[in-house]
């Protein structure tokens, strides 16, 4: 199943590339700097969740994925709203290893994402994949939603919407029962 992933992601760029999206974005004024994309293996990545003292949502995504490219804004804006609340974005992006890190991180600034960027280091979908949820089958987007204060733990598998969005975090923040 897990295979599922990397075909995905092979045929992603193929699209991608055969759309003529293979070379980077044009160069950002100056007064921008690029984001930096932080590498990560699997087992940093669990630490990260298991340290977290703020409610923290993880997206996996990839450059030439369309549908997360799609959901990122409005992940980040309704974040936004909830800054007062400390939730927090890390945006894992699963692009292949010649992209990290110019490449990713010349795409997040030309599409003005301002999550945290991570690169997951990892090329084995079959071990990665159940360390974040045993149901992820290696489709992306998905994303997994964690507040250890209220032991609160939700994955998606698929795409969002904003209105998810909100009412996840609107749940994630609700006090423990």
């Amino acid at each position: 199943m897990r295979i599922l992933l990397t075909l995905i992601l092979l045929s992603g760029l193929a699209a991608a590339r055969a759309n003529g999206y293979d070379s980077l974005p044009a160069p950002a004024p100056a007064v921008q700097s690029v984001p930096a994309v932080q590498k990560m293996k699997i087992t940093d990545l669990q630490d990260l969740i298991a340290r977290s003292d703020h409610p923290l949502i993880i997206n996996f995504w990839a450059t030439f994925c369309a549908p997360c490219n799609k959901e990122i804004p409005y992940f980040q804006t309704t974040v936004d709203r909830y800054a007062g609340s400390g939730v927090e974005l890390v945006l894992v992006s699963l692009d292949l290893p010649d992209y990290f890190p110019a490449r990713i991180a010349a795409f997040a600034q030309s599409h003005a994402y301002t999550a945290r960027l991570v690169w997951l280091n990892e090329t084995d979908a079959d071990y990665f994949c159940p360390k974040v949820d045993a149901r992820w089958t290696g489709g992306i987007p998905c994303s997994l939603f964690i507040n250890n204060k209220t032991h609160y733990r939700r994955f998606f598998d698929r795409q969002l919407t904003e209105p998810q969005v909100d009412l996840e975090i609107k749940e994630m923040l609700k006090p423990a029962p």
